[in-house]
């Protein structure tokens, strides 16, 4: 339908067309939607990315039951489902004033998000040997500095993979953003919520198929990243 050359949706579709896709890159309301989401994605990466991976340290490395209850917990956003979430989150950013805000969402998205960048980095960590940064601390490194030229290194494909699961995480997600959003700065979702209500075009499926496309080339990324990390962690010979 993103291809038909009418003016309404109409399956199978009429014709063949790429105006709609056009009418998308040349409308200034759904750029702005898609720099905004843009900007909230990549924010919501770095910080889930940061914490995620430091969380994902903690219960692994040294945190005994406590990491086992706070692994529990991290599955919270997960299994909850997002209308809940959404709601509550509605009701605590209106109390502190980050309702509609871009820190708001970058925080809201940052929970969503943060439990995908902590499995894939746990998975990661748990093949690299612990024996590498005891050496390195024997040496005379700080756990810091062992982590972060011994470790990092070796999970760093995971940890952009995590980075890039957070970012499509955020950016295509409608339930949260629904909540969330201002008068003026919506995202991408969001905005095609609004012109379902009030003006349903082809233009909608033609953002359905980007959303899709982007969708893929960050699956496939991830996978690509991951098989670079089994084989960066596997042992020599092996």
């Amino acid at each position: 339908m993103a291809f038909s050359e009418t003016t309404y949706l109409a399956f199978p579709p009429k014709g063949f067309t790429t105006h709609w896709f056009s009418e998308f890159f040349d409308d200034r309301r759904w750029m702005g939607a898609f720099r905004f989401s843009l900007e909230i994605a990549a924010a919501t990466a770095l910080l889930a990315t940061t914490i995620g991976t430091m969380a994902a340290y903690a219960t692994l490395r040294g945190a005994g039951a406590i990491g086992t209850v706070f692994r529990a917990l991290l599955v919270g956003p997960i299994v909850v489902p997002h209308i809940a979430l959404a709601v509550a989150l509605y009701l605590f950013f209106q109390r502190t004033g980050l309702g509609g805000t871009r820190l708001g969402y970058v925080l809201a998205h940052a929970v969503i998000a943060m439990p995908f960048v902590v499995f894939t980095v746990t998975a990661a960590l748990a093949s690299v040997d612990p024996g590498l940064e005891d050496a390195a601390m024997i040496c005379g490194a700080s756990r810091f500095t062992a982590f972060r030229l011994v470790t990092l290194p070796l999970i760093l494909p995971n940890v952009v993979s995590g980075a890039l699961f957070a970012f499509i995480i955020s950016f295509d997600e409608p339930v949260v953003a629904f909540f969330l959003a201002g008068i003026r700065d919506k995202t991408l979702p969001r905005m095609m919520f609004d012109d379902i209500e009030q003006n349903l075009t082809p233009v909608i499926p033609a953002i359905a198929v980007l959303l899709t496309a982007l969708s893929i080339v960050v699956l496939v990324s991830a996978a690509l990243l991951r098989r670079l990390s089994r084989r960066t962690t596997a042992p020599a010979g092996g």
